[in-house]
């Protein structure tokens, strides 16, 4: 059977699904705090993310997203996904369609090892790979990408492998 395609004057407008995007911003006593953290370098990351994972780090392992203006200031933090013990998902466009929704100039990513081992997997630098390049075409930089395990933390961009 041959589908039939419609012209847009033939169509009901009210028919068509609507995009509508949103950004709120927490109005809590954090929310003043927030816009005045400003990240220099990958400890202060290390340092801001390792207390939102503070609950699993040990667990399982949780992908979080951090989004920062032109001077690398902090606009929001984003929890892309939580997953088990041996791994989550972190879908690029997910993480691109929070930094666009922020109009954010940059995004740093991150994610915990539970099991404690600093080494970066193959998984791991094939999505910081992938996701350098997707941010290239939407002008938001990939500052870095850091592993959290429970005694320290490792950098991709510290050790010059973004």
């Amino acid at each position: 059977m041959k589908k039939r395609v419609f012209k847009l004057s033939e169509v009901d407008i009210t028919a068509v699904g609507e995009v509508e995007l949103t950004y709120r911003r927490h109005h809590t006593e954090e929310a003043p705090i927030l816009r005045n953290v400003k990240v220099t370098c990958s400890d202060d990351i290390n340092k801001f993310l390792r207390k939102r994972m503070e609950k699993h780090i040990e667990h399982t392992e949780g992908f979080y997203a951090l989004y920062l203006n032109r001077n690398n200031y902090v606009l929001g933090v984003y929890c892309v996904s939580m997953g088990g013990v041996a791994g989550t998902v972190a879908d690029p466009k997910i993480i691109l369609q929070a930094g666009l929704l922020l109009n954010a100039s940059a995004v740093v990513i991150s994610h915990n090892h539970p099991s404690g081992n600093l080494k970066p997997s193959g998984a791991d630098a094939a999505l910081t790979r992938k996701l350098q390049e997707a941010c290239k075409l939407v002008d938001i930089a990939l500052l870095d990408h850091i592993i959290i395990t429970p005694e320290s933390y490792y950098s991709f961009a510290d050790d010059c492998e973004l």
